[in-house]
């Protein structure tokens, strides 16, 4: 009878993440309990789950008291900001729990942190989750991607709400069982690096067709409305269609002409290209796409270098680029670069996986990652669907750039991908993940590459060796002597 009166499953820190995966969770018939250290929040979270439907949400006002309504074995959800916020959080509520109990934290925390966690939680014979949470605040209420590496035995004592809660798509939930220690993390982290580098290739689009190709942002409504009913169908390209909308309630025009061109950044961005970086792993366009974001922070300093360089006689040759343009040609083609450039940005991502999954023994499912993105996540896209299918063909694919499917696709795309990077750079537009993607591209589909040069500089002023192309072995030579031997 006791039991019967317990919640199924507890969640604390209800910030707008935290009270939307809550009522997520109850819509879908599991009794939970809510905790906040702030108890106008356990409120505002009650008047909302009355208010949508007489949700069985159980508010909680001590960490004592929250963590005893809930059944056993306890699974606790936390979603406090990452780092310092979630340790406190942790011991807060582990003085209360019991060997068997699980922790489940759902912030975008860096891996390791979530390693260390496991090991402390173990020491308690408690069982610890971190699992990466994507689809912001409509996603965590209707229908997340969610990626829990960790314990197996935690991820089964809640898969049941898990894959009820998660975002539903025709080959199953939007959850898995990503892998051991911090995988679920570290996997969400580089799908925040793949989102990165998804945005900056649609913001350059978006450049290309209004600076180049002249194009208004009805146009432009329109023209994104277009490309989500095809190859490019995703959330990312929907929502930019929807932005350009918008009216500027506070004067004429549309809103997005009116917002700062600063871009913030939480960070998983930049842990995604420091762990390529310690991989060993390209991932040119996710770089370029931080990159652009620092850049854009720069404000006054680019307001002031584009005044001194047009004083120093730059001209702006935009509009002369944009004269006697074949609007309809642009637009086919810029769809056509946009989509080859995505394909490298998600290639490198999925190249970082495999290599990390490989380093830590993960034994990552990348099909499965694809799948699990299908629906409910900031990157979900109708391409996905391929991208799972062709780690299915070919479980080790070295890269999606020579999938038959995608191969041919790329190959279809150069020509319009060339044009478009060529006319930017011609216009004076950067297209930094454009170009980078296509540079990725180029040097990738390349048997040799000029590296042999770079070989002979490294031997010659560091003794560094060199391998031949004819013989096997180790060589080094006395290349300044020789060069300059009988001159």
């Amino acid at each position: 009878m006791e039991s019967a009166a317990l919640s199924r499953i507890g969640l604390a820190g209800l910030a707008v993440m935290g009270q939307n995966l809550a009522l997520n969770i109850a819509d879908k018939g599991f009794p939970i309990s809510v905790y906040n250290r702030t108890t106008s929040k356990v409120d505002e979270t009650l008047d909302r789950a009355s208010e949508e439907g007489k949700l069985p949400v159980s508010g909680q006002y001590s960490p004592r008291d929250f963590v005893l309504s809930i059944q056993r074995p306890r699974s606790v959800i936390i979603l406090v900001k990452a780092g310092a916020p979630v340790d406190q959080t942790i011991s807060a509520l582990s003085e209360y729990m019991e060997p068997g109990d699980c922790i489940i934290d759902g912030g975008n925390e860096w891996y390791q942190n979530t390693e260390r966690r496991i090991v402390e939680a173990e020491k308690k014979g408690l069982l610890y989750l971190g699992m990466g949470v994507s689809g912001g605040e409509e996603g965590a209420r209707n229908g997340p991607s969610l990626m829990p590496g960790g314990s197996f035995q935690a991820y089964n004592n809640v898969k049941d709400i898990l894959e009820k809660v998660a975002a539903q798509v025709e080959d199953g939930p939007c959850v898995t069982y990503i892998g051991e220690g911090g995988s679920g993390n570290f996997v969400k982290m580089v799908h925040n690096g793949i989102e990165y580098g998804d945005m900056q290739l649609i913001s350059e689009a978006y450049d290309v067709l209004k600076n180049v190709g002249g194009l208004s942002n009805d146009e432009l409504a329109e023209i994104f409305t277009e490309w989500n009913r095809g190859e490019l169908e995703s959330f990312l390209v929907e929502i930019t269609s929807d932005i350009f909308r918008v009216k500027d309630e506070f004067g004429d025009g549309e809103l997005v002409d009116k917002i700062l061109d600063k871009t913030g950044m939480k960070g998983t961005g930049k842990w995604t290209v420091q762990q390529a970086a310690e991989l060993s792993v390209a991932a040119p366009t996710i770089a370029a796409s931080l990159d652009c974001r620092y850049l854009s922070g720069l404000k006054d300093e680019r307001e002031n270098a584009a005044k001194v360089l047009k004083e120093a006689g730059l001209k702006e040759d935009i509009g002369s680029a944009s004269h006697g343009i074949d609007k309809k040609r642009l637009i086919d083609d810029v769809r056509q670069a946009l989509y080859a450039s995505k394909i490298c940005s998600y290639a490198q991502g999925m190249n970082l996986l495999r290599a990390k999954s490989v380093e830590k023994e993960w034994n990552l499912n990348l099909g499965e990652m694809a799948r699990i993105w299908k629906g409910g996540c900031i990157i979900r896209a109708v391409f996905l669907d391929r991208i799972k299918k062709a780690y299915q063909r070919n479980p080790n694919l070295a890269s999606l750039v020579v999938d038959p499917d995608f191969a041919k696709e790329m190959v279809q795309r150069q020509a319009a991908w060339r044009r478009v990077v060529g006319l930017a750079i011609s216009a004076g537009i950067s297209t930094p993940g454009m170009c980078a993607s296509l540079a990725y591209f180029d040097t990738y589909r390349r048997a040799r590459l000029p590296a042999n040069l770079v070989q002979a500089q490294r031997d010659l002023f560091g003794a560094h060796t060199y391998e031949r192309t004819d013989r096997p072995g180790a060589y080094h030579t006395e290349w300044t002597k020789l060069a300059r031997k009988g001159n």
